[in-house]
């Protein structure tokens, strides 16, 4: 039986140069930022930074702080029919360390794009805050 749910998301928009780090989902085969939902008692931020390290080896040195996304685009259906509706708080990291490393439980591929392709199969929840991004950063 499916659920409807209302989740905090921390996640990070990792750039450098005229580039962005996507991660292509296992469970929808589309290319999303990172992140994921902050657990109980864990800070925003704490969140964000524990996700970029779990689905990409990187450690966010530095985080600015992007923007909050919600409302019906944050809206979405998983393959399990499950429901979300996500709050996203989204940060932006230009200062990292560490070994790219794909979380292959969730992930299929992690890649490098310019601005002028990203690809077109982008997850539903994290496109409008994606697109903000790259018309900031590119327009």
């Amino acid at each position: 039986m499916s659920q409807v749910f209302q989740r905090c998301g921390a996640s990070v928009i990792v750039y450098k140069g005229d580039q962005v780090l996507l991660q292509q989902r296992k469970d929808n085969r589309c290319w999303a930022y990172h992140g994921g939902c902050v657990e109980l008692g864990e800070n925003v931020e704490q969140a964000a930074r524990r996700e970029l390290f779990e689905e990409t080896g990187l450690v966010a040195e530095e985080l600015d702080f992007f923007g909050i996304y919600s409302g019906p685009e944050q809206h979405h259906i998983y393959p399990d029919g499950n429901e979300v509706y996500f709050i996203d708080i989204i940060y932006t990291c230009t200062a990292f360390t560490g070994e790219l490393c794909a979380q292959l439980a969730e992930l299929l591929d992690l890649r490098w794009f310019a601005y002028d392709a990203i690809p077109n199969e982008i997850s539903p929840p994290i496109k409008s805050a994606l697109l903000d991004f790259i018309q900031q950063h590119y327009g």
